[in-house]
């Protein structure tokens, strides 16, 4: 990029919001004296009590931007001590014009929550009240800049599942959320039903690392359990690896070649050794007929067509865009607001100096383009 040439707009693909307390409001009255309740917890903070116990976590590093050095907590922060922009749609988008950002493509938080209530009437329920606020009042109070992601009931029967897609849909919203770890593997054929809404529709599947679902091994820590690690932060930056894989080699995009998975907050620095290990092996099935191999196309075929990662400050990755280019096609900005790590206020000086030697069309592809195109804003 020239020394002048800072992105003429910029699209973060994924930012949070945090739920405010009339979230779960829309309930059915037979199912409200069992709503999830912020409540405060033992350190003084709030947080989201989703059975009926004291919050297993109080707000903290999930809703710290705009608290500085030592405010920086990992938890025990009070509801009224975040950001507006948070929980208010015209704020947040006041907060994101203070970055230089026009659309902001919006992920939930606790009410992922809903994907493992044992009492699955209410957890669908709750996300169906969940995705009437986030379309409606969050969203609805700027549609032009905010892209909420509904929360899609994708474990409970495809019927179930389909009726929630449409009724989001009739809602506005303009792409959805799917979990990470969800029960079948998304390379299933469960899912052609919704693959084939989803590519018809030409509305894009969001899924964030591991968030969503329950965890098939025990480590450090668990999203589903609402605990964070440094060494489960690192590895959820390769959570897209095994679901990417998968999906390519099954041919769920040779059946629905105009569907498009996003996986966000996984950076794109590994993505280059990922596709050389993938066309290796396409290479060599394909030799051998190996009958599980069903695309008849090439792996990078598929990246910034059908599949596409959102980036935060990987300087790893951006190096890469010159050696494969291809990466430029598939990778969209993330301020990652308002979570510890965002880069708010300064995504537009980030982008400058992670872009000074890539070249500017690249950059305004991963700035805004590949955004525009993807969720047609």
């Amino acid at each position: 990029m020239s020394e002048d040439s800072g992105p003429s707009r910029i699209i973060s693909a994924d930012c949070h919001i945090n739920e405010p307390p009339h979230v779960y409001d829309a309930l059915p009255s037979r199912l409200k004296d069992r709503a999830p309740k912020m409540l405060r917890g033992a350190d003084g903070g709030d947080g989201w009590s989703f059975d009926g116990g004291p919050p297993k976590r109080t707000f903290g590093i999930e809703s710290t931007a705009g608290r500085a050095g030592p405010d920086k907590k990992m938890s025990g922060l009070r509801f009224d001590e975040i950001l507006p922009g948070n929980y208010e749609g015209k704020a947040h988008v006041e907060d994101m014009r203070k970055d230089g950002i026009d659309v902001s493509v919006v992920f939930p938080a606790y009410s992922i929550q809903t994907y493992v209530m044992e009492d699955r009437e209410l957890g669908v329920a709750c996300m169906r009240s969940y995705n009437d606020w986030i379309l409606g009042e969050f969203q609805g109070a700027a549609p032009k800049n905010l892209v909420g992601l509904p929360l899609i009931p994708v474990d409970d029967g495809m019927e179930i599942c389909l009726a929630e897609f449409d009724r989001s849909l009739q809602s506005g919203a303009k792409a959805v959320f799917i979990p990470g770890l969800p029960v079948r593997p998304y390379h299933d054929r469960y899912y052609d039903p919704l693959f084939a809404r989803a590519a018809e529709a030409n509305i894009p599947l969001n899924f964030h690392r591991t968030f969503g679902g329950r965890g098939q091994e025990a480590d450090w820590d668990g999203i589903a359990d609402l605990k964070v690690s440094a060494g489960g932060t690192v590895w959820r930056f390769f959570a897209a690896v095994r679901p990417f894989t998968y999906l390519i080699y099954s041919g769920v995009f040779d059946r629905h070649p105009n569907l498009k998975i996003v996986a966000a907050e996984v950076n794109f620095g590994w993505l280059p050794f990922w596709i050389q290990t993938m066309e290796q092996n396409f290479d060599v099935r394909t030799e051998l007929h190996d009958a599980t191999l069903e695309t008849t196309h090439r792996p990078v075929e598929y990246m910034g067509k059908n599949l596409f990662v959102t980036v935060l400050d990987d300087a790893v990755g951006f190096e890469q865009i010159a050696a494969h280019p291809w990466l430029a096609d598939c990778a969209m900005w993330s301020s990652d607001y308002p979570h510890s790590v965002t880069i708010w206020p300064d995504s537009a000086k980030a982008l400058e100096t992670l872009g000074q030697d890539v070249d500017h069309r690249a950059m305004a592809k991963i700035a805004h383009g590949n955004a525009s195109r993807v969720f047609g804003v």
